[in-house]
C-alpha cells in the first residue's frame, strides 16, 4: 500500500514537474510570438513617420516651383500684353501718318476728265476742286440699283447739307452708257432725283477715260446704237472725294445713309485738321 501511494505521489510529482516544464514553453512560445505582434505597430509607425517626412519634403520641392511658375506666367503675360499694346499704340500711330501725309497710301482713283453736264455745257474735274462730291457711275435705262442708289445719294446729301449748309457737297452722276444717255436724256432721268445733282455724259472714248481714271468696270460695247436693247454691267460704288480732287472714300450697295454720313465726317474732320482756315467754294444753288 505504500508503495503504490508511493507511485501516485512519484507520477503526481512527475506530472507537475512535466506541467512546470511546459508552462516556460507556453511563455516561451509567446515570446517567440511576440517580438512580431509588438514589431507591426513599430515598423506602421515608422512607415507613417516616412510618409510623412516624404510628403513635407515632396511640398517643401514642388511648392517653391509652382509658386515660381505662377510668377513667371504672369510676368510673361504681362509683357506680351505690354508688347501687343505697343505694336498696337505704333501701327495706330503710323495710320495717323499716313492720313496726315500727303495722301499716302491713297488708292489713284480720279483725275482729269471732260463730259457735258445735263445742260449741255463742258464740266471738268475743275468744277470738283475747292468742294467736297459724291461722284456715281450708272445709266438711265437701269432698272432698280442705280436709282436706288441716287435716291441714298440724296439723302446723304440732305444730311450733309442740314449739318453743314447748303453746297457743301456735290453730287454727280456720271453715264457708263454714253451710246443711250444723251444729255437730253440724262437731264430727263435726273428730274426724280435731288435737284442738285450734277449729270455728265460723252463719247463713248471719254467715258472709258474718266471710268479708268475712277477704276470704275462697265460692259457696254463701243459699237451699240441708240436704239439697242441691252443691259450694262458696272461697279456699284459711288465715292467720296475732297476739295482737292482726291479719292477720300468708296460706298458699295450695302453701305447705309448713315454710314457714309458718318464717313463723310471723319474725312471732313481729318482734312480741316489738315488744311487750318479751310472754306469751302461757294457755289450758286442750281
Amino acid at each position: 500500500m505504500a508503495s503504490i501511494r508511493h507511485s501516485v505521489f512519484s507520477s503526481l510529482r512527475c506530472a507537475k514537474s512535466r506541467r512546470t516544464m511546459i508552462v516556460p514553453s507556453r511563455i516561451n512560445s509567446k515570446f517567440r510570438v511576440s517580438p512580431t505582434s509588438f514589431a507591426t505597430p513599430s515598423t506602421s509607425g515608422k512607415r507613417l513617420y516616412s510618409s510623412r517626412e516624404q510628403a513635407a519634403r515632396d511640398r517643401d520641392a514642388v511648392g517653391p516651383a509652382t509658386w515660381r511658375a505662377g510668377v513667371l506666367f504672369i510676368l510673361a503675360g504681362g509683357g506680351l500684353y505690354f508688347y501687343f499694346e505697343s505694336e498696337k499704340q505704333k501701327v495706330q500711330e503710323r495710320r495717323a501718318k499716313e492720313l496726315k501725309s500727303s495722301k499716302s497710301g491713297r488708292p489713284k482713283v480720279g483725275g482729269p476728265f471732260s463730259l457735258l453736264d445735263q445742260d449741255g455745257k463742258t464740266f471738268t474735274e475743275q468744277d470738283l476742286m475747292g468742294n467736297w462730291s459724291l461722284v456715281y457711275f450708272g445709266f438711265t435705262n437701269c432698272p432698280d440699283i442705280c436709282p436706288e442708289e441716287l435716291d441714298k445719294m440724296g439723302v446723304v446729301v440732305d444730311s450733309i447739307e442740314k449739318h453743314y449748309g447748303a453746297d457743301a457737297v456735290k453730287p454727280v452722276f456720271i453715264s457708263v452708257d454714253p451710246a443711250r444717255d444723251s444729255v437730253e436724256q440724262v437731264k430727263k432721268y435726273l428730274e426724280d432725283f435731288h435737284p442738285q445733282m450734277v449729270g455728265l455724259t460723252g463719247t463713248y472714248d471719254a467715258v472709258k477715260s474718266v471710268c479708268k481714271s475712277y477704276r470704275v468696270y462697265f460692259s457696254t460695247p463701243p459699237d451699240t446704237k441708240a436704239g439697242d436693247d441691252y443691259l450694262v454691267d458696272h461697279s456699284i460704288y459711288f465715292y467720296l472725294m475732297d476739295p482737292e480732287g482726291q479719292f477720300a472714300g468708296a460706298f458699295g450697295k450695302a453701305t447705309t445713309a448713315e454710314e457714309v454720313k458718318k464717313q463723310y465726317d471723319d474725312a471732313v474732320k481729318e482734312w480741316k485738321e489738315e488744311h487750318p482756315g479751310w472754306q469751302r467754294k461757294v457755289v450758286a444753288t442750281k
